[in-house]
Order: structure tokens, then sequence, then C-alpha cells
């Protein structure tokens, strides 16, 4: 907590006064034109990753950067469905990006057919990469091919689910919206866009 504080001091000593102008245009103004839904992982930061500036980006993180797919009569209680639902329907938001990553716990747990009985919370949650398609003969340690694989598939996957949102479905029907799918490399910092069709990838930045 004292790394916090200290950042915190930091922050309004030295961050904010530069950007004073900036934060002031933004307390009465909200209009992001990207919907950014990443990883939980702490090592995936989407404002450093795109370089933008607060307010550029309306951002949901999950873990896996999972989207459940959108059920009718299902009641509330669903914060990312009622974000997306905002960012697409409110704030407008011209296009969406998915962004999977390398080293994913919640795709490696997949691919190693991890038994999470003791993690109900998390088994549930991972049901939403059932489309996927996580590999049959799992092993403890997953090859970082078959990992990798499952980590674009899984990108896919949840462009799918995002699609299945009526405000998601609207704006795509209407030409308003596009959705993006990439794969974020950790150790590299390159990004690759995925194929929603079949998850396959194709270098977008380096």
């Amino acid at each position: 907590m004292h790394d916090l504080s200290d950042g915190l001091a930091h922050f309004q000593q030295d961050v904010f006064p530069a950007k004073a102008e900036l934060f002031a245009h933004l307390a009465t103004t909200h209009r992001p034109q990207t919907l950014f839904i990443g990883c939980s992982d702490a090592r995936v930061v989407p404002e450093l990753i795109t370089q933008r500036e607060p307010g550029e980006l309306f951002v949901i993180r999950t873990a896996g950067n999972l989207v459940p797919a959108h059920t009718e009569g299902v009641d509330g209680g669903d914060g990312v469905a009622a974000s997306i639902e905002y960012a697409v329907a409110v704030l407008g938001v011209s296009d969406i990006v998915v962004c999977g990553h390398s080293a994913c716990g919640a795709m490696t747990a997949l691919a190693a057919g991890q038994d999470l009985a003791e993690l109900p919370a998390i088994a549930r949650w991972l049901r939403h990469a059932a489309p996927a398609g996580a590999p049959a003969g799992a092993s403890a340690d997953p090859p970082p091919r078959e990992l990798g694989a499952l980590v674009r598939a899984n990108v896919a996957a949840q462009l799918a689910n995002l699609a299945t949102h009526p405000a998601v479905a609207r704006a795509l029907a209407a030409g308003t919206l596009t959705l993006h799918g990439w794969v974020y490399d950790i150790p590299t910092g390159t990004v690759e866009r995925i194929d929603p069709a079949v998850g396959r990838s194709a270098a977008l930045a380096s």
C-alpha cells in the first residue's frame, strides 16, 4: 500500500498539473471512441499498449478477456453486459477491441485441463471460453504453440459472443461499429490481428 500512496502523491504533484487542462475538459466530457475488452492480467495495460490518454478508451477487463454471450431474459447483475450496452448505445463507440495475450492464466488452465473443483467461481466463468475449443488430451504443461492457438481461438470466440449483444448487433447492422480481435505478446510487445471467422492472425504492429 505504501507504493500506491507514493504513486498517488507523484500523480497529484507532477502528473496531474501537467495535464490539468485535459482533466478539466474530461470533467464535463466523456466521449471515448473505442471500447477495449482485455484480460484482468496485471501485465496487460490497455492505455499503455495503445498509448491513449485518459478519456480515450472505455475499458472492460475480465479474466481471460471473456465476454459472456447475451442470454434473453436473464436478469441484470451482469456488469459486462451493462458496460457493453453503455459503451455502444450511450457513448456511441465506433470500435470494439477484444484483446487476448500470451501466457494467459485462464487459457493455460483450460489447455492444461486443470482441476478447478476448489475454485468454483473460476470454473463457472471459464465456461464462457468453451466455444474456443480447449484441446482434448490436455497436458499439465501445454506446448506454447497449443496455448497460443487457444488464445487466438478464444479471441475469435469472444468476438462472436460480443456480436450476440443487442446493442452491438444493432450497431453492426447499421454500419456504425467495427469489431477487432488482437493478441498482445508480453515479451516482445507485438500485437496480432485476429480474423474473427477462423482465429487466424496477422501482424498488426511491431
